[in-house]
């Protein structure tokens, strides 16, 4: 009797225990599909390139990339078209889900304004620190005869006189009219080869010279790659033995291409000294 009724209390429990197995495993099953369904598994996008682009021609190529678009914040680059993107996140190429938000940052339509001060009296280097705090930048240096070299006499922009106190757009250039004494009228041209602009504009002012042109090869499409190149050549040459006439002129040659830039020269005599 005892066997009888152990027989049947077995195959019971060994049913019950493969239904809740069946049970669980459509339950997985279904949860699974469902998922997919929802999430979209294994169906990712590929982030466009929405930069440069106006909000106009981003918002078409993300309704074809099924995405959507945010503006979080605007920024004033010179020398960048007003209103187009600047940045985004996620970043190109970047994997997403269908309808993921791309948040940008679009060039200010309106520039950013810069309160011009004065400069007269200041020394050309406290001048370029002064125009740098307030978000302008030093342009020609015009040098007329005085007792003291690099003294600002007076500040121009496009041409004329400029008061303290004028409203500018951000990054606007100043020339400077700065005394020169016949006494100490020369200087000699640094090496500005393998800087970017920016320390290199820096590193001639700061020799009383000036930027004629910057010719930039076509590894330079814009102006955000302009700021990125580095000096390979410059015209004249670098030298610390042939003077020039402070104010005078320097010619530039920019690649993004760091290959172009030369290798430093050896002194063979400081190499035999070794």
């Amino acid at each position: 009797m005892k066997r009888f009724l152990q027989k049947p209390f077995r195959v019971s429990l060994t049913k019950n225990i493969l239904l809740i197995i069946g049970i669980l495993a459509a339950g997985y099953i279904i949860v699974s599909l469902l998922l997919t369904v929802i999430t979209r598994h294994n169906q990712e996008l590929t982030v466009p390139d929405f930069s440069g682009m106006s909000l106009q021609e981003a918002a078409a190529a993300a309704d074809e990339a099924e995405l959507r678009l945010d503006v979080t914040d605007s920024v004033y680059i010179r020398g960048m078209e007003r209103g187009v993107i600047t940045r985004q996140n996620p970043i190109p190429g970047s994997k997403v889900k269908k309808n993921r938000r791309i948040l940008l940052v679009i060039n200010s339509v309106v520039p950013r304004q810069s309160i011009m001060p004065s400069l007269v009296g200041y020394s050309m280097r406290q001048a370029r620190t002064e125009l740098t705090a307030t978000g302008l930048n030093i342009g020609r240096l015009i040098y007329v005869e005085d007792i003291a070299t690099n003294n600002v006499l007076a500040q121009q922009y496009k041409g004329r006189d400029i008061a303290p106190g004028t409203q500018l757009n951000s990054g606007s250039y100043i020339d400077l009219v700065v005394g020169l004494n016949p006494a100490d009228s020369t200087t000699f041209v640094p090496n500005v080869i393998g800087y970017k602009y920016q320390m290199a504009s820096e590193l001639l002012h700061d020799n009383s010279l000036n930027i004629l042109n910057c010719e930039f090869d076509n590894t330079v499409s814009s102006y955000a790659d302009s700021l990125e190149a580095y000096v390979y050549g410059q015209t004249p040459p670098a030298s610390d033995s042939v003077s020039v006439r402070r104010g005078s002129d320097v010619i530039l040659f920019l690649s993004k291409d760091v290959t172009r830039i030369p290798e430093p020269e050896t002194d063979s005599t400081d190499v035999q000294s070794r």
